[in-house]
């Protein structure tokens, strides 16, 4: 497909937009991270620039904001619940304090909304996280993120049904 001068245009695949506004808060939460810029300032900056838009020719793509800012802001108010819990879910030989930054974001996403949004079922976010590692890794990772999510469901869902394998 071209547009009206020529160019190739990118076609984007359809995603739900929970699927994106994840995407989105583990990048905004990997920015904050390494960068030390705030809550709001991020968040106003990727639902500005961002979501649903392009930059430097990469299309991002369209997000629910409520969402987004529901993950970001869920892991900043509960982090000190939310780090101890994927510590203890991580192997021995690999501590909370090993895992690079965009991992830790991955991990921290999910753990929160394994833990507070009881009303998504576990295989939804497991997998969700899982191929957004996927995205960001070719090695372990992926499979580190499914086991330790698998172990933080077990621990704080009392809901098996829809629990991954």
């Amino acid at each position: 497909m071209t547009d009206e001068n020529g160019k190739p245009q990118r076609e984007t695949k359809p995603a739900n937009k929970r699927g994106a506004a994840r995407l989105a808060a583990v990048q905004a939460l990997y920015q904050m991270d390494v960068t030390g810029v705030g809550l709001l300032e991020i968040a106003s900056e990727y639902e500005s620039f961002r979501l649903g838009k392009e930059v430097d020719g990469d299309l991002y793509r369209d997000a629910d904001p409520q969402w987004f800012r529901m993950i970001i802001a869920g892991v900043v108010d509960n982090q000190r619940q939310i780090d101890p819990v994927i510590h203890q879910s991580l192997p021995e030989s690999w501590p909370l304090s090993r895992v690079d930054s965009t991992l830790r974001a991955i991990l921290r996403a999910g753990v929160f909304e394994l833990m507070k949004k009881q009303d998504v079922p576990i295989a939804v976010i497991v997998t969700e996280y899982v191929d957004i590692a996927k995205a960001f890794y070719e090695a372990e990772e992926p499979g580190l993120v499914n086991a330790v999510l698998d172990r933080v469901a077990g621990r704080v869902r009392t809901d098996t049904k829809g629990r991954a394998r």
